[in-house]
């Protein structure tokens, strides 16, 4: 099993395995028609509170990132995290997210912790 990172906005490609949009709020200008995903996992998004806070500002990712993690650890995230895992069957993951940043966004955050979770 892999867990990759996508755009909600980039085509699906191939063997991407089970499909989940991970954001809190459903990504602008995409049509829930549109959109080919398998679950929306709004539970396991940054809160309200630490997303604003975060704002994608790059300044502040490490920040982001410790706050994040720990917010990952409640039982509630962590019940919803196995789940997926559960779904996937050893298919591949893909985590969707909305956001411009590639690399400072909190799909790749839960991506680590799929895998931590799968491979502990």
């Amino acid at each position: 099993m892999q867990v990759t990172v996508r755009r909600v906005y980039d085509p699906p490609r191939s063997h991407e395995g089970l499909r989940v949009l991970v954001d809190r709020l459903w990504p602008r200008g995409v049509s829930k028609e549109a959109l080919k995903y398998d679950i929306w996992e709004k539970s396991i998004a940054p809160t309200p509170e630490l997303r604003k806070w975060f704002g994608h500002a790059p300044q502040r990712w490490d920040s982001f990132r410790e706050k994040y993690r720990k917010e990952l650890k409640t039982a509630e995230v962590q019940e919803r995290l196995k789940a997926i895992l559960e779904q996937a069957d050893k298919r591949n993951i893909t985590l969707l997210y909305g956001a411009r940043d590639a690399e400072h966004n909190h799909a790749l955050i839960l991506a680590d912790e799929l895998e931590r979770l799968y491979s502990g």
